[in-house]
Protein backbone atom coordinates (compact mmCIF):
# COMPACT_ATOMS: atom_id res chain seq x y z
CA UNK A 1 0.00 0.00 0.00
CA UNK A 2 1.33 3.38 -0.85
CA UNK A 3 2.23 6.22 1.73
CA UNK A 4 -0.02 9.29 2.04
CA UNK A 5 2.77 11.22 2.65
CA UNK A 6 6.37 10.16 2.54
CA UNK A 7 9.26 12.46 3.46
CA UNK A 8 12.67 11.22 2.50
CA UNK A 9 15.50 13.49 3.50
CA UNK A 10 13.74 16.41 3.34
CA UNK A 11 16.12 19.77 4.66
CA UNK A 12 14.38 23.25 4.78
CA UNK A 13 17.15 26.30 5.23
CA UNK A 14 15.78 29.68 6.07
CA UNK A 15 18.61 32.35 5.67
CA UNK A 16 21.09 30.33 6.58
CA UNK A 17 19.79 28.41 9.84
CA UNK A 18 18.73 24.91 8.85
CA UNK A 19 14.59 24.25 10.14
CA UNK A 20 14.72 20.85 9.42
CA UNK A 21 17.59 18.43 8.99
CA UNK A 22 17.23 15.45 7.22
CA UNK A 23 13.73 13.86 8.12
CA UNK A 24 12.57 10.95 6.81
CA UNK A 25 8.97 9.26 7.76
CA UNK A 26 6.14 8.04 6.30
CA UNK A 27 2.59 8.04 7.00
CA UNK A 28 -0.05 5.23 5.50
CA UNK A 29 -3.47 5.96 4.95
CA UNK A 30 -6.05 5.99 7.31
CA UNK A 31 -3.64 7.01 10.30
CA UNK A 32 -3.78 9.54 12.82
CA UNK A 33 0.29 10.93 12.62
CA UNK A 34 1.13 12.83 15.48
CA UNK A 35 3.92 15.56 14.92
CA UNK A 36 4.92 16.36 17.91
CA UNK A 37 7.91 19.16 20.00
CA UNK A 38 8.47 21.88 21.50
CA UNK A 39 8.18 25.46 19.44
CA UNK A 40 10.82 25.59 17.04
CA UNK A 41 11.23 21.95 16.60
CA UNK A 42 10.47 22.39 12.68
CA UNK A 43 6.73 21.00 12.94
CA UNK A 44 5.43 23.87 11.14
CA UNK A 45 7.86 23.97 8.44
CA UNK A 46 7.18 20.30 7.66
CA UNK A 47 3.61 20.89 7.19
CA UNK A 48 4.13 23.36 5.12
CA UNK A 49 6.51 21.26 3.03
CA UNK A 50 3.92 18.65 2.82
CA UNK A 51 1.37 20.87 1.41
CA UNK A 52 3.25 22.31 -1.15
CA UNK A 53 4.61 25.53 0.11
CA UNK A 54 7.71 25.67 1.01
CA UNK A 55 9.66 23.14 -1.17
CA UNK A 56 12.61 21.05 0.66
CA UNK A 57 16.48 21.96 -0.10
CA UNK A 58 17.34 18.87 -0.28
CA UNK A 59 15.75 15.09 -0.19
CA UNK A 60 12.11 14.87 -1.70
CA UNK A 61 8.51 14.92 -0.10
CA UNK A 62 6.01 13.23 -1.48
CA UNK A 63 1.91 13.49 -0.74
CA UNK A 64 0.07 10.46 -2.64
CA UNK A 65 2.74 9.47 -4.23
CA UNK A 66 3.39 12.80 -6.14
CA UNK A 67 5.08 16.65 -5.83
CA UNK A 68 2.63 18.28 -3.97
CA UNK A 69 3.95 21.77 -5.43
CA UNK A 70 2.68 20.33 -8.83
CA UNK A 71 -0.60 19.77 -8.16
CA UNK A 72 -3.58 20.71 -9.71
CA UNK A 73 -6.98 21.75 -8.64
CA UNK A 74 -8.50 17.84 -8.06
CA UNK A 75 -5.37 17.18 -6.09
CA UNK A 76 -5.58 19.71 -3.94
CA UNK A 77 -8.90 19.34 -3.05
CA UNK A 78 -8.18 16.09 -1.87
CA UNK A 79 -6.13 18.13 1.34
CA UNK A 80 -7.81 20.09 4.16
CA UNK A 81 -5.31 22.31 5.88
CA UNK A 82 -6.52 23.83 9.42
CA UNK A 83 -3.61 26.34 9.86
CA UNK A 84 -2.62 27.26 13.68
CA UNK A 85 -4.46 30.76 13.71
CA UNK A 86 -7.96 32.57 13.11
CA UNK A 87 -7.86 33.00 9.47
CA UNK A 88 -11.32 33.26 8.37
CA UNK A 89 -13.25 36.49 7.87
CA UNK A 90 -14.17 37.88 11.22
CA UNK A 91 -17.22 40.06 9.89
CA UNK A 92 -18.81 37.31 8.12
CA UNK A 93 -20.96 35.06 10.36
CA UNK A 94 -19.87 31.53 11.13
CA UNK A 95 -22.58 29.72 8.66
CA UNK A 96 -20.92 32.49 6.00
CA UNK A 97 -17.47 31.39 6.76
CA UNK A 98 -18.28 28.10 5.92
CA UNK A 99 -20.61 28.52 2.79
CA UNK A 100 -17.57 30.66 1.61
CA UNK A 101 -15.52 27.66 2.17
CA UNK A 102 -17.65 25.00 0.51
CA UNK A 103 -17.64 27.19 -2.83
CA UNK A 104 -13.54 27.58 -2.72
CA UNK A 105 -13.27 24.01 -2.31
CA UNK A 106 -16.18 23.34 -5.60
CA UNK A 107 -19.12 22.05 -3.37
CA UNK A 108 -21.89 21.88 -5.49
CA UNK A 109 -24.23 24.90 -4.68
CA UNK A 110 -27.07 22.35 -4.98
CA UNK A 111 -25.77 20.10 -2.11
CA UNK A 112 -23.66 23.74 -0.25
CA UNK A 113 -26.96 24.12 2.05
CA UNK A 114 -26.77 20.03 3.17
CA UNK A 115 -23.19 20.00 3.95
CA UNK A 116 -23.14 23.28 5.88
CA UNK A 117 -25.60 22.08 7.94
CA UNK A 118 -23.91 18.72 8.55
CA UNK A 119 -20.81 20.62 9.64
CA UNK A 120 -22.33 23.07 11.75
CA UNK A 121 -23.65 19.80 13.24
CA UNK A 122 -20.64 18.14 13.55
CA UNK A 123 -18.59 20.74 15.31
CA UNK A 124 -21.91 21.99 17.27
CA UNK A 125 -22.10 25.58 15.95
CA UNK A 126 -25.24 25.74 14.80
CA UNK A 127 -26.61 28.11 17.85
CA UNK A 128 -23.99 30.41 16.79
CA UNK A 129 -24.16 29.95 12.83
CA UNK A 130 -25.61 33.53 12.65
CA UNK A 131 -23.70 35.39 14.54
CA UNK A 132 -19.98 36.77 13.02
CA UNK A 133 -16.94 34.72 13.28
CA UNK A 134 -15.21 37.43 15.28
CA UNK A 135 -17.70 37.83 18.39
CA UNK A 136 -17.68 34.12 19.35
CA UNK A 137 -15.56 32.59 21.60
CA UNK A 138 -11.92 31.01 20.92
CA UNK A 139 -13.32 27.30 21.09
CA UNK A 140 -15.78 28.31 18.77
CA UNK A 141 -13.54 29.90 16.13
CA UNK A 142 -11.48 26.56 16.20
CA UNK A 143 -14.07 24.77 15.96
CA UNK A 144 -15.29 26.76 12.74
CA UNK A 145 -12.11 26.34 11.37
CA UNK A 146 -12.24 22.47 11.74
CA UNK A 147 -15.43 22.45 10.19
CA UNK A 148 -13.83 24.75 7.15
CA UNK A 149 -10.97 22.29 7.00
CA UNK A 150 -13.11 19.38 6.64
CA UNK A 151 -16.51 20.69 4.64
CA UNK A 152 -14.73 19.08 1.17
CA UNK A 153 -14.24 15.72 2.60
CA UNK A 154 -10.71 15.39 2.35
CA UNK A 155 -8.61 12.16 1.84
CA UNK A 156 -5.91 13.87 4.16
CA UNK A 157 -6.22 16.21 6.74
CA UNK A 158 -3.40 18.24 7.92
CA UNK A 159 -4.10 20.39 11.13
CA UNK A 160 -1.53 22.86 12.79
CA UNK A 161 -1.76 23.00 16.43
CA UNK A 162 -5.73 22.09 16.30
CA UNK A 163 -6.36 22.22 19.71
CA UNK A 164 -4.29 24.98 20.62
CA UNK A 165 -5.65 27.50 23.20
CA UNK A 166 -8.61 25.02 23.77
CA UNK A 167 -9.83 23.59 27.23
CA UNK A 168 -9.68 19.90 28.09
CA UNK A 169 -13.43 18.81 27.42
CA UNK A 170 -12.98 20.79 24.02
CA UNK A 171 -9.88 18.85 23.06
CA UNK A 172 -11.82 15.76 23.60
CA UNK A 173 -14.27 16.71 21.87
CA UNK A 174 -11.51 17.15 18.59
CA UNK A 175 -9.86 13.86 19.28
CA UNK A 176 -13.20 11.76 19.14
CA UNK A 177 -14.11 13.73 15.57
CA UNK A 178 -10.39 13.05 14.38
CA UNK A 179 -10.78 9.27 15.60
CA UNK A 180 -14.04 9.14 13.56
CA UNK A 181 -12.01 10.59 10.43
CA UNK A 182 -9.78 7.87 10.96
CA UNK A 183 -12.53 5.45 10.67
CA UNK A 184 -13.87 6.62 7.91
CA UNK A 185 -10.29 5.82 6.32
CA UNK A 186 -9.37 9.12 5.96
CA UNK A 187 -5.41 10.08 7.07
CA UNK A 188 -4.70 12.80 9.42
CA UNK A 189 -1.32 14.98 10.25
CA UNK A 190 -1.86 16.57 13.57
CA UNK A 191 1.16 18.87 15.05
CA UNK A 192 1.28 19.12 18.56
CA UNK A 193 2.65 20.70 21.41
CA UNK A 194 0.84 18.63 23.92
CA UNK A 195 2.69 15.37 23.84
CA UNK A 196 0.25 13.84 25.79
CA UNK A 197 -2.11 13.82 22.50
CA UNK A 198 0.51 11.24 21.50
CA UNK A 199 -1.53 8.30 22.88
CA UNK A 200 -4.53 9.43 20.69
CA UNK A 201 -1.96 8.82 17.63
CA UNK A 202 -1.55 5.78 15.62
CA UNK A 203 2.23 6.83 14.80
CA UNK A 204 4.25 9.46 16.46
CA UNK A 205 6.98 11.79 14.73
CA UNK A 206 8.78 13.24 17.45
CA UNK A 207 10.66 16.64 16.78
CA UNK A 208 14.20 18.32 18.25
CA UNK A 209 15.89 21.13 16.70
CA UNK A 210 14.36 20.00 12.87
CA UNK A 211 15.96 16.45 13.80
CA UNK A 212 13.84 13.32 13.69
CA UNK A 213 14.13 11.75 17.65
CA UNK A 214 11.54 8.97 17.50
CA UNK A 215 9.07 7.50 14.88
CA UNK A 216 6.93 5.03 15.48
CA UNK A 217 3.75 3.79 17.24
CA UNK A 218 3.00 5.34 20.99
CA UNK A 219 4.23 1.73 22.58
CA UNK A 220 7.31 1.96 20.52
CA UNK A 221 8.27 4.59 21.11
CA UNK A 222 7.84 4.71 24.42
CA UNK A 223 9.12 1.33 24.92
CA UNK A 224 12.49 3.09 23.17
CA UNK A 225 12.87 5.62 24.98
CA UNK A 226 12.77 4.06 27.87
CA UNK A 227 15.37 1.43 27.09
CA UNK A 228 12.96 -1.53 27.47
CA UNK A 229 9.74 -1.97 30.01
CA UNK A 230 9.33 -0.05 32.98
CA UNK A 231 8.21 -2.05 36.49
CA UNK A 232 7.44 -0.41 39.42
CA UNK A 233 8.25 -2.63 43.07
CA UNK A 234 7.08 -1.09 45.89
CA UNK A 235 8.04 -2.85 49.34
CA UNK A 236 8.57 -1.77 52.75
CA UNK A 237 12.15 -1.87 53.70
CA UNK A 238 13.80 -1.51 50.51
CA UNK A 239 18.03 -1.07 51.07
CA UNK A 240 20.43 -0.62 48.97
CA UNK A 241 21.13 -4.33 49.16
CA UNK A 242 17.47 -4.94 47.65
CA UNK A 243 18.86 -2.80 44.58
CA UNK A 244 21.40 -4.61 44.12
CA UNK A 245 20.04 -8.03 44.06
CA UNK A 246 17.30 -6.65 41.63
CA UNK A 247 19.95 -5.09 39.66
CA UNK A 248 21.66 -8.58 39.11
CA UNK A 249 18.97 -10.03 37.55
CA UNK A 250 19.39 -11.25 34.07
CA UNK A 251 17.25 -8.92 31.65
CA UNK A 252 17.62 -5.49 34.37
CA UNK A 253 18.76 -2.72 32.68
CA UNK A 254 18.35 -0.20 35.49
CA UNK A 255 17.19 0.33 38.44
CA UNK A 256 16.00 3.87 40.04
CA UNK A 257 14.61 4.38 43.04
CA UNK A 258 11.45 7.06 43.48
CA UNK A 259 10.85 6.85 46.97
CA UNK A 260 11.63 5.55 50.58
CA UNK A 261 9.79 2.37 49.74
CA UNK A 262 9.39 1.91 46.03
CA UNK A 263 11.62 1.96 42.85
CA UNK A 264 11.47 1.76 39.23
CA UNK A 265 12.97 -1.19 36.97
CA UNK A 266 13.60 -1.16 33.19
CA UNK A 267 13.60 -4.32 32.23
CA UNK A 268 14.06 -6.20 28.70
CA UNK A 269 10.90 -7.80 28.89
CA UNK A 270 8.15 -7.86 31.82
CA UNK A 271 6.62 -10.32 31.35
CA UNK A 272 10.02 -12.58 32.26
CA UNK A 273 12.16 -10.78 34.49
CA UNK A 274 8.43 -10.48 37.35
CA UNK A 275 9.11 -13.99 38.41
CA UNK A 276 12.86 -13.65 38.68
CA UNK A 277 12.61 -10.56 40.92
CA UNK A 278 10.11 -11.61 42.96
CA UNK A 279 11.89 -14.76 43.86
CA UNK A 280 15.62 -13.37 43.99
CA UNK A 281 13.59 -10.73 46.64
CA UNK A 282 12.26 -13.83 48.26
CA UNK A 283 15.44 -15.62 48.82
CA UNK A 284 16.71 -11.95 50.25
CA UNK A 285 13.91 -11.78 52.74
CA UNK A 286 11.95 -9.32 51.31
CA UNK A 287 8.67 -9.40 50.29
CA UNK A 288 7.10 -7.08 47.72
CA UNK A 289 3.92 -5.56 48.39
CA UNK A 290 3.34 -4.96 44.53
CA UNK A 291 5.41 -5.11 41.64
CA UNK A 292 3.60 -4.09 37.99
CA UNK A 293 4.24 -2.81 34.84
CA UNK A 294 4.46 0.85 34.63
CA UNK A 295 3.36 2.71 31.64
CA UNK A 296 4.92 6.32 31.55
CA UNK A 297 3.27 8.95 29.88
CA UNK A 298 4.15 10.72 27.18
CA UNK A 299 5.62 13.98 28.99
CA UNK A 300 7.90 11.46 30.54
CA UNK A 301 9.13 9.96 27.49
CA UNK A 302 9.29 13.16 25.37
CA UNK A 303 11.89 14.57 28.12
CA UNK A 304 13.80 10.92 27.46
CA UNK A 305 14.02 11.44 23.92
CA UNK A 306 15.11 15.09 24.29
CA UNK A 307 17.69 13.93 27.19
CA UNK A 308 19.21 11.10 24.97
CA UNK A 309 18.76 13.82 22.09
CA UNK A 310 20.91 16.04 24.09
CA UNK A 311 23.58 13.49 24.76
CA UNK A 312 24.12 12.64 21.31
CA UNK A 313 23.47 15.96 19.26
CA UNK A 314 23.03 15.30 15.35
CA UNK A 315 22.91 11.54 15.93
CA UNK A 316 20.61 9.62 13.96
CA UNK A 317 17.66 7.98 15.34
CA UNK A 318 18.60 4.80 16.92
CA UNK A 319 16.51 1.30 17.53
CA UNK A 320 12.83 1.39 16.65
CA UNK A 321 12.59 4.72 15.52
CA UNK A 322 15.79 3.92 12.59
CA UNK A 323 13.80 0.91 11.83
CA UNK A 324 10.42 2.82 10.65
CA UNK A 325 12.65 5.78 9.60
CA UNK A 326 13.92 3.39 6.77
Amino acid sequence: MASTIELDGATKTFDGRTVVADLSFHVDPGAIVGLIGPSGSGKTTTVRMVLGVHPPDQGRVLVFGGDPRGFGVAQRQRIGYMPQHFVLYPELSVEENLDFMASCYGVSIFHRGRTVKRMLDLVELGHVRKRPAGGVSGGEQRRLELACTLVHDPDLVVMDEPTAGVDPVLRKKFWDHFRALRDQCRTLLVTTQYVTEAEYCDQVVALRGGRLAAFGEPDAVRREAMGGDVLRLQAAGLTRQHLDVVARQPGVAEVVPVGPDEIRITVDDAGQATPRILAALERDGLSAQNLSEYRPNFDEVFVRLMEQQDAEPGAPPDGAARRAAA
